[in-house]
């Protein structure tokens, strides 16, 4: 079963992004994966070529527009792939029946779409995936359970009941319409004999009532891989609703959800958490232990004299680059905010030490907190001011 990663997912742009965003970040992911800078990382070299191809797509406007309507079956030869978004049923030959299908009726015209004859593809379905920020950091073998239009068994898809076979459709030979004058026009219609199948079933399956499909339940295994993000959209090609009369099955596009973490929140591949110190750690220095997402922890080293709200990043640290991450490298950072804790419940002697360290800070003014000397100098000099 085969996976395709979303264009815009692969260069970090929204999808109504313009050219000149598209092209620094591309700018951007190419210089971070260029194979000259990564030797011997075959998975930075795959995701050199994906965000190339990407870009190469995105960046020619018709392209783009075959790309925002019909996804990776654009570019995907035979007709087997991709449609018309979600709820698609429109089969295609290749690009350039896209091309017609998108600019035929500005163009004059076009040639009339595969499909009116018969077999017509599937319908896109769409699955919302909801996965915890493990999971997407170290991806995840998901079991997904759909209801979906399958092809009946018994007819093999064609609705006609077994050793028998559908007839052309004498109204329209085959052709699923008609046309009709009127006055100096002539008009085209759906066959009124046939309903546009070009196909009339004079004995219809039993199974399906001549349909071709039936509802069912079916359960598939999809590899998510890591570095998902919250609002990427994966292909898994062919396993949406069967098509028509025979016709090829369209494709389910899978739409992550991350769920909240209760440490960590993620802005691409950087991870932020926010960690209490206490006071002695940040007068005195230390270190803190954060557990990562992989199950290790990270050590970060608090110097003395440290202000809540300063940030220490830890390099490599974070959530994986999407299809990256191999050989060690390809991981964001972890960024660790630390805020001072002031101790509560006090017992009798850390109070009184705390007064003796109160009354030997009151001879070093200005010393040991220069912030706060700085704030009431400048709020003398305010009220001085204000009464000359």
């Amino acid at each position: 079963m085969s996976t395709e990663i979303d264009y815009y997912e692969l260069l970090e742009c929204q999808r109504g992004a313009d050219d000149s965003t598209l092209k620094s970040s591309y700018r951007r992911l190419a210089m971070k994966w260029h194979p000259d800078k990564n030797p011997g990382d075959t998975a930075a070299e795959q995701k050199f070529k994906a965000i190339s191809e990407a870009y190469d797509v995105l960046k020619d406007p018709q392209k783009r527009a075959a790309y925002d309507r019909y996804g990776h079956a654009a570019f995907t030869q035979g007709g087997g792939g991709g449609g018309a978004g979600f709820g698609g049923a429109q089969d295609f030959g290749g690009f350039t029946d896209i091309f017609e299908n998108i600019f035929g009726e500005f163009m004059g015209g076009g040639r009339q779409q595969r499909g009116r004859g018969g077999a017509q593809r599937g319908q896109d379905l769409r699955y919302d995936l909801e996965m915890t920020l493990e999971e997407a950091f170290s991806g995840k073998a998901a079991t997904l359970t759909i209801e979906v239009a399958a092809a009946c068994e018994p007819c093999s898809g064609t609705g006609a009941k077994p050793g028998t076979s559908a007839r052309p459709c004498t109204t329209c030979n085959g052709a699923g319409r008609v046309a009709m004058r009127q006055g100096l026009f002539a008009v085209e219609r759906t066959c009124p004999a046939c309903h546009g199948a070009g196909q009339i079933i004079a004995d219809p399956c039993t199974s399906c009532n001549g349909a071709g499909r039936v509802e069912k339940q079916k359960t598939l295994n999809v590899n998510v891989p890591r570095g998902v993000d919250d609002g990427t959209r994966i292909r898994v090609a062919n396993e949406g609703e069967a098509g028509s009369r025979g016709g090829p099955a369209g494709d389910l596009y899978l739409f992550v959800h991350l769920k909240p973490h209760s440490l960590f929140k993620r802005e691409g591949t950087t991870l932020f958490a926010i960690a209490p110190i206490s006071i002695t750690t940040a007068a005195l220095g230390g270190e803190i232990e954060v557990p990562g997402l992989d199950r290790d922890v990270a050590v970060v080293k608090i110097p003395h004299g440290t202000q809540t709200g300063k940030q220490f990043r830890v390099r490599g640290r974070g959530m994986p680059a999407l299809n990256g991450g191999q050989a060690g490298g390809g991981f964001g950072d972890l960024v660790v905010q630390v805020e001072v804790e002031t101790p509560v419940k006090l017992t009798k002697r850390q109070r009184e030490l705390l007064e003796e360290f109160q009354a030997l800070e009151a001879g070093e003014e200005g010393r040991n907190n220069p912030r706060q000397s700085g704030f009431f100098d400048k709020l003398k000099d305010a009220w001085n001011d204000l009464t000359e």
